[in-house]
């Protein structure tokens, strides 16, 4: 599977020379933009694994767009470019959440591996965010089965395990999930 990246850069050439870089380690470049809202637009359309980004740029710069871009969840990755060692850039990019920073001009030695990296960092990002999102979601749903049973021993005099066996048992009765039984059960008693 090639890995899908955006080039955003206000400077024609230097978007040419990454292109070439990266065509030359056969990553597929799905778009290139001019400035922050072209590369939003672009991250809209192709939700890229990385989007490499110089921060200098007219109308919006990369360090706004980056951050959308994240916030949003548009692309895997961000690495932005800038052509000095700026420490407050760095912390800036930092905070937004870009996964890598780089000084032009670039060179293929360094740019393929900060690409590889971030691509992977991306990937382990997400797939934590997404364990944690269901993660979270069994806890809300527990706490729900939780005030169920809690209703259902207070007005029925069940024990814990005689509340927990009946919302199963009408859920396996019911042919739907628990977390429907129990959110009945607590709606049907607020």
């Amino acid at each position: 599977m090639n890995r899908r990246i955006v080039i955003v850069d206000d400077e024609p050439i230097t978007r040419m020379d990454i292109r070439e870089m990266l065509h030359g380690a056969n990553y597929d470049v799905v778009g290139e933009a001019s400035d922050g809202f072209e590369a939003i637009e672009l991250c809209k359309k192709h939700l890229p694994d990385l989007v490499i980004m110089d921060i200098h740029m007219p109308l919006l710069d990369g360090l706004k767009a980056g951050k959308r871009i994240i916030t949003e969840q548009l692309a895997g990755g961000l690495v932005l470019l800038n052509a000095i060692i700026d420490k407050q850039s760095i912390e800036k990019a930092s905070s937004i959440g870009a996964l890598g920073y780089m000084v032009k001009p670039l060179d293929e030695k360094s740019l393929i591996p900060m690409v590889e990296i971030t691509i992977a960092k991306g990937k382990e990002i997400c797939k934590l965010e997404k364990d944690l999102a269901m993660v979270t979601q069994k806890l809300e749903e527990r706490k729900v089965i939780e005030k169920a049973k809690g209703i259902l021993m207070k007005d029925n005099g069940f024990s814990e395990d005689e509340a927990y066996q009946t919302i199963r048992r009408l859920s396996m009765d019911r042919r739907c999930p628990m977390i429907e039984i129990a959110s009945t059960i607590v709606i049907s008693y607020d």
